[in-house]
């Protein structure tokens, strides 16, 4: 356990540990549990409205924040309590180990020319039809997924719980979750899924371009290249944030993203991002690997950059002995922040 860190800084360190050797929890994940209630609520008020669709993402999130600001407030004088907690919630907030297992099983279904099985597979990654893709496109889907995934299960977790303790944590997984259910384009959730995936947009506009911004730095050789994709193409694709990790993934591994997909019946064709050849499965698990570089830096900055909570309570040294009492117009020097 770091315990030179501070409580939330070794918390997000310890989680994404946990998450990098043991993946997603096995039974009754929290996430889950989550989505079966939001789901419930949502038949519950469900209507062709966008403040309908305001108010169901609002209650959802913010009661996500506010068990969040509840566990923070609540071990405010427990520091170790605190770590655990911050820990148990980055653990199911990210998904990194089960992206990269994801990738890695489509590759390999790939590489075997097992296209149906792939077809199927394809679903734990995005929510593309892949009824018709072939080999190259399925490769393709699994790649950009890979690439935006790593911003939105990885880089964006760790962002707002640098920022923001657990409140961040499960308020930025509770959002992007509703996002995965809610907002599309399609008939049912265009006006109602509206606020959601807004929501969402704001909340990954600085993590999506930290995660393109390290992707370039995790590049190796092709780091000015990623760097000069994102900065050209990051703009190109219909969504705000999607765009910025793809550009940068395709600059880093010389392979082209972008064409046409197909959602719920509905096609539309992307711009294409990067100059380089269509990808191949041995560049999906070039695109794992990347991922997973990316995962390293941002839980380095992380730690970092979050608040240095001190493990002692109020009022102890280090030693854990308690301290004098000191004067009042001196009782806050020597106190570590």
């Amino acid at each position: 356990m770091p315990l030179r860190l501070g409580t939330t800084a070794a918390g997000l360190v310890t989680g994404y540990v946990t998450d990098a050797l043991f993946g997603d929890p096995r039974t009754g994940h929290p996430v889950a549990l989550f989505g079966t209630a939001a789901a419930r609520l949502e038949h519950r008020l469900w209507a062709d409205s966008k403040p309908r669709g305001a108010a169901y993402a609002a209650l959802c999130t913010f009661s996500a924040v506010g068990l969040g600001v509840a566990l923070q407030t609540a071990t405010r004088r427990r520091p170790f309590a605190r770590f655990l907690l911050t820990a148990a919630s980055t653990w199911v907030v990210l998904g990194g180990r089960g992206l990269a297992a994801e990738g890695a099983e489509m590759a390999r279904l790939l590489e075997a020319g097992d296209v149906p099985e792939a077809r199927q597979r394809l679903s734990h990654l995005c929510a593309r039809d892949a009824t018709t893709l072939d080999s190259a496109e399925l490769t393709r889907a699994a790649t950009e997924s890979i690439a935006e995934n790593t911003s939105d299960a990885v880089v964006a977790p760790l962002f707002w719980g640098a920022v923001a303790g657990m409140p961040g944590l499960l308020g930025y997984r509770a959002l992007n979750t509703l996002d995965a259910m809610v907002g599309y384009r399609s008939p049912r959730y265009r006006r109602f899924g509206w606020a959601a995936a807004r929501a969402d947009d704001m909340a990954n506009l600085v993590p999506s371009r930290i995660g393109a911004a390290l992707t370039a730095l995790c590049a190796g050789a092709r780091a000015r290249e990623s760097w000069k994709v994102w900065r050209r193409d990051g703009g190109r694709h219909p969504s705000p944030n999607a765009g910025q990790v793809e550009a940068a993934f395709a600059g880093a591994l010389n392979i082209r993203l972008g064409g046409t997909n197909t959602y719920d019946g509905e096609s539309e064709t992307r711009s294409h991002l990067g100059n380089g050849h269509n990808p191949q499965p041995a560049d999906l698990r070039r695109a794992v690997r990347l991922s997973r570089l990316v995962g390293l830096a941002t839980v380095a900055i992380a730690a970092i950059a979050a608040p240095a909570v001190p493990w002692q309570r109020p009022g102890e040294r280090r030693t854990g002995r308690p301290s004098a009492q000191l004067p009042a117009a001196t009782s806050r020097r020597g106190v570590t922040s």
